[in-house]
């Protein structure tokens, strides 16, 4: 990958984190609410990520050809 196009990604990916935060903050300050919700929010979200990506590790098939090789 060439390095301007890698720069161009790091650019537009930054511009879009800072657009979301900024836009968030602006929602936020205009209902008021409570600073924890948003914590207790994005805490639950990455609680279920992570529980639905070990979920589909330990039952994924797929993933257990290791199993198979002897040692």
């Amino acid at each position: 990958m060439k390095i301007d196009k890698l720069a161009l990604i790091l650019v537009v990916v930054g511009g879009a984190i800072l657009g979301t935060l900024w836009l968030g903050s602006m929602i936020l300050a205009s209902l008021q609410m409570p600073v924890i919700w948003p914590l207790v929010i994005m805490a639950a979200a990455v609680g279920y990520i992570a529980w639905r990506v070990l979920e589909d590790r330990l039952r994924s098939t797929e993933d257990d050809h290791y199993d198979k090789i002897e040692k």
